[in-house]
């Protein structure tokens, strides 16, 4: 005896269906009312150790964010797959953590090529701009003039909260985010150098505001900063230590700004 469906759970069932077909379209005008087309995003990682809670929640940030945003991420923890072809695939890379050293030769070929070039955009944090000589490999002094002809010198070996004070409020990563805003626990990098001089500053952190108070200090000090002089967008935050970040809204709409501007061009 054939059973018969039940009415009422085919009319459910092809209202979901429904449903489901005109969330897509809604999120698909969305993008397209936003002048946006889907992108995928590489997202370069640096699993364990002392940032293993900031790259953990930012990866699921990211997730979450790229859903709503659409773009995807994908993520690798070496740079043994990067090439110039295999760039093509993304809009943004994003050192999350990632140090500027361990690279292969030709990884940094095709990365040198993908920002010089503009070939798609770049967004660093932190350990990004760890520039010297570590773990027995040289300085990368490409990487150290894009980032403004810094070398590491010292940072605040215990987190600490500051203060941090918006300087182009005009600049897209910045739409949105209050003139002034706290960077809770995180570890203030001091370079050799100021990079002001070769970059776009965007944010600067009150030395006066760190809690607890610190001696290790570098006067003028940006710690959001933009390279004009290479055709792909970029920011670099010096920020990114901890996870406690994402708790901020000035921060996860930075974050957020960095990669849809970095990624529309």
């Amino acid at each position: 005896m054939t059973q018969v469906s039940n009415p009422r759970n085919l009319t459910i069932s092809c209202l979901n269906i429904v449903f489901l077909f005109f969330m897509m379209i809604g999120t698909i005008s969305a993008l397209s009312a936003q002048g946006r087309s889907p992108f995928a995003v590489l997202v370069l990682t640096e699993r364990g150790g002392q940032h293993a809670s900031f790259t953990d929640t930012g990866l699921e940030w990211l997730k979450n964010t790229g859903e709503k945003d659409g773009f995807h991420i994908t993520e690798i923890h070496d740079t043994e797959k990067i090439t110039a072809e295999y760039l093509t695939q993304f809009k943004v890379i994003i050192q999350l953590d990632y140090p500027p050293y361990k690279w292969t030769e030709e990884a940094e070929k095709a990365f040198i090529d993908y920002i010089e070039n503009g070939r798609g955009g770049w967004v660093g944090f932190h350990h990004a701009a760890l520039l010297g000589e570590f773990d027995g490999y040289k300085m990368w002094n490409w990487f150290s003039n894009f980032m403004g002809g810094i070398r590491f010198k010292n940072y605040i070996a215990k987190t600490a909260s500051a203060t941090a004070y918006v300087e182009d409020r005009k600049h897209p990563v910045m739409k949105g985010v209050n003139p002034h805003f706290l960077i809770p626990n995180d570890e203030f990098y001091v370079f050799d150098k100021n990079p002001r001089p070769h970059v776009k500053v965007l944010a600067h952190v009150d030395e006066d505001s760190y809690q607890p108070v610190s001696t290790i200090k570098m006067g003028d000090h940006p710690i959001i900063w933009s390279n004009p002089k290479v055709k792909a967008r970029n920011v670099y935050f010096l920020i990114g230590h901890s996870g406690s970040l994402f708790a901020s809204k000035d921060f996860t709409t930075m974050f957020r700004n960095a990669i849809l501007w970095a990624g529309s061009k």
